[in-house]
Order: C-alpha cells, then structure tokens, then sequence
C-alpha cells in the first residue's frame, strides 16, 4: 500500500507541475516581451527571457503613450467604485434580511428577476444618454454598475446566518438601524464583504465596455480601453504585414509605424499587475478567527454584552 501510495503521489506531483507550467508561461512569456527589444521580438515571441533586455518599451509607455491620465481614471473609478458598491450592496442586503420589512420578499423577487432578464444593450443606453445624461460623463462608471445583485445575494445571506440575538439587543440598547447596520452588521461581515469588494474591484478594474460605449472623451479614457485600441491596432498590424508578402523590411516599417507587440505586453504588464497586489490585501480577511465572541466586537461596549447576558439567561429560564 505505501509503494502504490508513493507512486499515486509521484504522479500528482508531475500532474501538478504540468498544470503550474502551462499556467505561468503564459505570464512569464508576457512579461518576458515587455522587458525584451521590439525589433527583436518580431522574429519570434515564443520565450520566457529576455533575449535582449531593454526598459525602453516602459520609457515609451509612460512618456509617449499617454498612459498617465487613463491610469488615473481607472484607479479612481477602481476607488471609488468598490467603496460604493459595498455600501449599498450591504444596506440593501441588510434591508432585505430584516423579518419585520414588510415589501421583503416582493423586492427580492424583483431583484432576482433582473438577473434572469434583461431590458438589453438600446435601453440600456437610452437610459444612460437620454434620461440620465451620463454620456461623457465620469458617473457612467459608477451609477450603472452601483450594485450587483449576486453580491447582494451573497451578503444577505451571510447576513441571515448572524444571530438574531445581536440586532435586537443593540435595538433595546437605544441603536437606530442605521446604527445597527454600521456598528453591529458591517463589523461581522468583514469575511464577505472582503469577497464582494474583491468582485467590485476586479469588475471596475477591468471593464472597457462603458468607455467604448458611453464616452467619446479622451480624458475619461480608462487604462483597459488603451490597451483595447492597441490591441485592435495590433492586429491591423497583423493583417497589414500578411498583405506585405512577407518581406522583412517592410515588416520592420510597419512594426515602427504602429504599436509593435511589445509595447502590447508591456501595457498588459502594467494593467495586470495592480489587480493583483490587491488580492493579498484582501486574503487575509477571507479567513479570520474570531478572537473574542462574535458580541464583544460590535461597538456598544459592556452594556450590549450585560443585555445579551440577559436575554440569554431569560431564554434558559422560559425553556
């Protein structure tokens, strides 16, 4: 049994290995172009290290390939969408979870529904230009997309699973609702609203559509829709050097007339990694140990824990 172990657990390893390999070459080919000659990853792309080491597709970027400005729209958005997104997100999944809300379960229905349906993309934008006049407009980012209602659904159910104990003694303790929801609720729900966040910020950080769709202005250009018009400019540039029969010099003038692919990589390089620094910052509240009872880290101090020590002792006596 232990040699057949052995041998299971050999070819797990190598499955593994093959499965991390063929997951990381895409990333290291990609990095490995950014940092390599332009005019030399034309002959062949298909490496993990630089052949010839070079900075210069990074000097080009952020000095001659406007890349400040967009860099900022998308860390703002990024900001302050997520930031919106959990707040509401949160107070509608914190309304939807009170049993005494009377509309609960029509306006859950409601907002299950529009996860099934969809009015489409022309009402959609007749909405956004017409009514909302949001064209051109840095709140087409934030406003369309101001809560998800798979996060909602995810929050209220965390919500559902707290004690019930907790909501009515903060009640009893003089705590309006809004109180409640920001001193009892929220501290409770870090775990799944470090998740939600995650999904609010990976969504702005990477959407372009909206850009593409609602904005026209340079200036409210977004780091994603630059690396989408050099994308289609590179494959122009591909369709153009399969029309120039193959001739190298030729190829070498349209490589230098439009954006080459390292500069593609190195503006992937740089979209990429900022989203993922933000994963480890959220990790470590997906999994936290409570430390202290679930009650001592609301913030109403000793009289919340005498009044849920009481509603305690009433509940064993009544049984």
């Amino acid at each position: 049994m232990n040699k057949k172990a052995k041998k299971f657990d050999y070819v797990l390893a190598v499955i593994f290995v093959f499965l991390v390999i063929i997951t990381i070459y895409p990333f290291l080919n990609v990095l490995a172009i950014s940092f390599n000659d332009s005019t030399d990853t034309i002959k062949n792309v298909n490496f993990i290290i630089p052949r010839k080491f070079t900075l210069s597709n990074y000097k080009y970027v952020f000095k001659d390939g406007g890349i400040a400005m967009p860099a900022v729209i998308s860390v703002t958005r990024t900001i302050i969408g997520t930031i919106v997104g959990i707040v509401c997100t949160s107070m509608v999944a914190y309304t939807l979870s009170r049993r005494d809300f009377v509309l609960r379960k029509p306006f859950q229905l409601l907002f299950v529904v529009t996860m099934y349906v969809s009015g489409g993309m022309i009402p959609e934008y007749l909405l956004i230009i017409r009514t909302l006049k949001l064209g051109n407009n840095f709140m087409v980012y934030i406003l369309p997309g101001l809560m998800w209602v798979y996060n909602m659904i995810l929050v209220r159910s965390y919500i559902d699973g707290l004690p019930m104990a907790l909501q009515e003694a903060a009640k009893l303790d003089g705590a309006n609702d809004f109180q409640i929801w920001y001193k009892v609720v929220m501290p409770l729900c870090k775990p799944v609203i470090a998740t939600v966040g995650l999904y609010y910020a990976v969504g702005q950080w990477n959407s372009y559509q909206d850009t593409l769709i609602y904005n026209t202005d340079q200036k409210l250009y977004s780091l994603q829709y630059l690396l989408y018009t050099y994308l289609n400019q590179a494959s122009s540039l591909a369709t153009m050097v399969q029309q120039s029969g193959g001739n190298v010099s030729a190829v070498a003038n349209l490589a230098t007339q439009q954006t080459p692919t390292s500069i593609r990589m190195t503006i992937s390089v740089i979209v990429v990694l900022p989203i993922l620094f933000v994963y480890p910052i959220f990790q470590k509240s997906f999994v936290r140990p409570h430390k202290k009872p679930l009650y001592t880290q609301c913030y109403f101090g000793k009289e919340l824990i005498l009044i849920i020590n009481m509603l305690c002792c009433y509940d064993s006596k009544e049984r």
